[in-house]
């Protein structure tokens, strides 16, 4: 996606630019680690070893995810511990409130959480520079290991009907607090707004092009549902 709306795209030596890069970073870092404790946990419900091995395998990329993250905040110059931990309350509270409570529940939380946040995330790339860029988009291919997914859920329903109705009311329910969450991150970080939202020397979003970015991803996550099976 092109930085649409800046003309001058902001660098790394921008300091609000970069405080911004550091606080997107250190979101993400903290996300991706706490998706493999979450999915690290969540195998253990898993109701067969080759269902185990699937998890577990998908916890293991977040975490290749979350090192690629961390050293690029030491190649900065940060710690990259103290730039997580503004974030941590706000994923514990996610978790808190949207934990699964069987194995299903946990892939279906995976599989739509991680695609919302890849969504987000990619809006908030088009923004970044291209190193920045870069980092961020790798950081979100492949960990929803979606073919797995999609047949064990479809496969589950297929088995047994009325678990669709319920893993849907659980997806509305994962939607809801996952644009909560990230409405509340922006809001709430300065330096991480001004590189989505922009400043006086480099526009980026308006409030109405805000608004069509959580309509797109609204939409996204439709799509990803009903290919689930599931009503979103």
């Amino acid at each position: 996606m092109a930085s649409k709306g800046r003309s001058t795209p902001f660098t790394i030596d921008d300091p609000v630019y970069r405080t911004g890069v550091i606080e997107l970073l250190g979101l993400l870092a903290y996300g991706e680690m706490s998706a493999f404790e979450r999915l690290s946990e969540d195998a253990k419900m898993a109701p067969d070893l080759p269902t185990k091995v699937e998890i577990v395998a998908m916890a293991t990329g977040e975490f290749g995810h979350f090192l690629l993250l961390r050293d690029r905040l030491s190649e900065l110059g940060e710690d990259p511990y103290e730039s997580m931990a503004p974030f941590a309350a706000t994923f514990e509270r996610f978790h808190r409130q949207t934990a699964p409570s069987d194995w299903l529940e946990g892939l279906v939380k995976a599989y739509v959480g991680d695609g919302l946040a890849a969504d987000f995330y990619r809006e908030i790339a088009a923004y970044l520079d291209a190193e920045t860029r870069a980092l961020v988009l790798d950081t979100l291919s492949g960990t929803g290991n979606s073919d797995f997914v999609v047949g064990a859920v479809c496969g589950a329903i297929a088995s047994e009907p009325r678990v669709g109705g319920r893993l849907a009311l659980w997806g509305r329910r994962l939607m809801g607090e996952a644009l909560s969450q990230a409405q509340m991150v922006v809001a709430e970080r300065d330096a991480l707004s001004v590189v989505l939202v922009g400043g006086v020397d480099h526009p980026g979003m308006d409030l109405a092009g805000i608004g069509r970015m959580f309509t797109r991803i609204t939409e996204a996550h439709a799509k990803r549902m009903a290919k689930l099976g599931l009503a979103a």
